[in-house]
């Protein structure tokens, strides 16, 4: 791909976060005026313990060129231990995506709903990744 395509390139990303933390920040960014690119549509869980793999392949077949994760950080879950259900899970979508070549695609973070500031340089940075990976190849391709 061309330098040229690359920067008109800009990428869809879907999130799947965590309502009582990572929500909370990006609420939090947004309330606080940090900037962030507006690549991301971010889904509500009421858990990270709720993130179904079938929730991120999904995305990433019908057109989202990233997906990411993010919830409470390890053993402060509102639930006490969603968050260890979800390493678990993230564990196994990884293990799925790498199936699709997708893996380099998908990404989790630990935000906590006070840090907000991390919330929005975590989008910079996310965005950033994704573009360098350029649109989704498997985009379309099935379902």
């Amino acid at each position: 791909m061309g330098e040229e395509a690359k920067e008109e390139f800009e990428p869809k990303i879907v999130g799947f976060t965590c309502n009582w933390c990572t929500y909370a920040a990006a609420d939090l960014a947004g309330t606080s005026r940090k900037k962030y690119p507006p690549n991301s549509r971010i889904i509500r869980l009421m858990c990270s313990a709720r993130l179904d793999p079938m929730f991120v392949l999904k995305a990433l077949l019908n057109g989202a060129d990233g997906v990411f994760f993010s919830g409470c950080h390890p053993g402060e879950c509102h639930y006490i231990k969603g968050n260890f259900y979800a390493r678990r899970r993230i564990a196994a979508i990884r293990t799925i995506l790498k199936q699709f070549g997708l893996d380099d695609r998908f990404k989790s973070y630990w935000i906590s709903a006070s840090e907000g500031e991390k919330f929005a340089n975590t989008m910079k940075s996310l965005t950033e990744e994704v573009k360098e990976l350029g649109p989704n190849p498997m985009r379309g391709k099935i379902i």
